[in-house]
């Protein structure tokens, strides 16, 4: 009997699980580039040394301010620019998710593609500037992207190392990539009003991330209808998850005892949200990506979009009071 065939088939098998497993191999080895959701200067240094890692900067390509240096005047060797702008909705909703198609086009050019390691370094100035890579962070995962860091403490903490910058833009290969959202991400305005008109059992805890002033109804957003807060909503700020006067987050340590004693680790769903989706994706990205906390979810339209439906809300003042402010041009943020 001719065992050759039978010798060759053998062989083939045995190439293709070897075959296999180096695929595995690279897929699990790009999967572990990245340490975590949040990245430090020294790890994001060693892996821009290996190219091992796309950096994306979400600074605005032109600056108004002239003291803010922006992507073209220095930035991570081999970064790309991607601008916290472009992933804003219209300036009447300013929160709402960007289309699809829009996002494909935006990081095609980038030659991005869902298993690539990417990193998000903003400027770093400070804990509001951080909600600009956080809510990239966040469309970036519901669009189906594994591998997402953000830098800790952005360029500043970058050039704070005196590592170099350049100033020549890489040239890519564009991707074909082709992405879809993930429904579990996405929380509409009208399915949380279906959510808090449901059962008390099975409503979210509601998570105000905005400053005080926002909360209490002193100061409203210039595309919000109306001054306040969602309906039985608690506040805690941001900021709060940051260095004081900077813009790097406290160490996951630290992260975990502030939720803890906020009580912000609890196992019902939560619901975190601000003026426009900004401040509430740091918010997400802490407790989400940084704590695991799974049940947490990001309402991107927040108060902007829910103070137009008419819907409850809570600490909102007089007529008296919005009259007073109207004609004394206070109470909205300029």
């Amino acid at each position: 009997m001719n065992i050759l065939p039978f010798v060759s088939a053998s062989r083939l098998f045995a190439a293709l699980a070897s075959l296999t497993l180096l695929v595995s191999a690279a897929q699990a080895s790009a999967a572990d580039v990245l340490p975590g959701p949040v990245i430090s200067v020294s790890q994001l240094k060693e892996l821009v040394n290996r190219k091992q890692v796309t950096v994306l900067d979400t600074r605005e390509l032109l600056q108004s301010d002239q003291k803010t240096p922006n992507y073209a005047a220095g930035h991570i060797p081999g970064a790309l620019p991607l601008p916290y702008s472009s992933f804003r909705g219209p300036t009447d909703n300013p929160g709402a998710v960007i289309a699809i198609d829009r996002l494909t086009a935006l990081v095609r050019p980038l030659g991005l593609t869902l298993e690539r390691p990417i990193v998000l370094a903003g400027s770093g100035s400070d804990p509001s500037e951080f909600g600009g890579p956080a809510r990239i962070y966040w469309t970036l995962k519901a669009a189906g992207f594994k591998n997402l860091a953000i830098l800790n403490g952005g360029l500043g903490a970058w050039m704070a190392e005196k590592l170099p910058i350049e100033t020549a833009s890489p040239q890519v290969t564009s991707s074909s990539i082709s992405l879809r959202y993930r429904p579990d991400y996405m929380l509409s305005t009208d399915e949380l009003i279906k959510r808090l008109s449901g059962s008390t059992a099975s409503r979210p805890a509601l998570i105000d991330s905005r400053p005080e002033d926002f909360f209490s109804g002193e100061m409203r957003h210039p595309a919000a209808a109306r001054w306040g807060t969602l309906p039985g909503a608690r506040n805690f700020d941001s900021a709060e998850f940051f260095v004081p006067n900077t813009g790097r987050l406290l160490s996951r340590t630290q992260l975990k005892t502030l939720a803890e004693q906020e009580g912000l680790l609890a196992p019902q769903p939560s619901v975190t949200f601000c003026n426009s989706g900004h401040w509430s994706s740091t918010h997400w990205f802490v407790l989400h990506e940084i704590l695991g906390q799974s049940q947490v979810q990001l309402y991107p339209e927040s108060v902007v979009a829910w103070s137009k439906t008419g819907q409850p809300m809570d600490k909102e003042p007089s007529r008296a009071t919005v009259l007073k402010r109207q004609l004394q041009g206070t109470g909205v943020m300029q």
